[in-house]
């Protein structure tokens, strides 16, 4: 789903009359979220980071380190949509070959990213992790349970839905935190709908390569 850069201009005046930023991406900037949003994050991420480790297996370090290198480098490129822009996450690729263990690698490409670019933040660590990571699950599971019937139209899917998914738990997340899940749902939408289309068209065309070359990489 795209870097959720939301940078609003701090002035001397409550939460409440702060002029709200422009929806960017799918990284959530510092200063934005309440401290209850964030703790429940850093607690999401937690646990999944832990299932992710206790559950990895030791042919997924290389695919792990492979493609959180293809998660930092993407999510890092923005491509202007309007008034907006986005950005790639390939959600649906890590969650197809990694499952759980998606939590610690979109974990470590976003604790660099914060420490290299000052991209997203470390507060916001836990949730912009939690939002992705647990897309790229469910992306996932969307994949193995379709993937019967049809490879291509399976990768398709879970390339998209995993950046709708994204969207819709960072708007949840600007939600609590008093900024409005309608209004940051629909500009999320509409600023990664060419991203949805891009990621299902890259996903579905991965694993239906994959699918005739090495089928054993779906399989594991």
């Amino acid at each position: 789903m795209t870097s959720y850069a939301l940078r609003p201009q701090w002035k001397t005046v409550p939460r409440r009359r702060v002029r709200k930023s422009r929806y960017r991406t799918m990284h959530i900037a510092e200063g934005v979220l309440s401290p209850m949003v964030l703790g429940a994050g850093f607690l999401v991420t937690g646990i999944g980071t832990y299932i992710g480790i206790r559950q990895m297996r030791n042919e997924q370090i290389i695919p792990c380190g492979i493609l959180a290198a293809v998660f930092f480098l993407a999510s890092l490129i923005h491509v202007p949509i309007g008034i907006s822009s986005a950005h790639l996450i390939a959600a649906g690729l890590i969650g197809i070959f990694l499952k759980t263990a998606a939590y610690p690698t979109i974990f470590t490409a976003l604790l660099l990213q914060g420490i290299f670019f000052q991209f997203g933040g470390i507060t916001v660590l836990g949730v912009n992790c939690a939002t992705m990571a647990t897309a790229a699950c469910l992306a996932g599971a969307i994949f193995r349970l379709i993937s019967r019937y049809n490879i291509f139209f399976a990768g398709f899917m879970a390339g998209a839905l995993g950046v709708l998914a994204a969207a819709l738990f960072t708007a949840a997340a600007l939600a609590f935190s008093e900024e409005g899940f309608v209004t940051a749902a629909k500009a999320l939408f509409l600023a990664h709908t060419p991203i949805m289309l891009a990621e299902g068209i890259l996903t579905g065309g991965t694993v239906a390569f994959l699918a005739r070359m090495r089928p054993d990489l779906l399989t594991r």
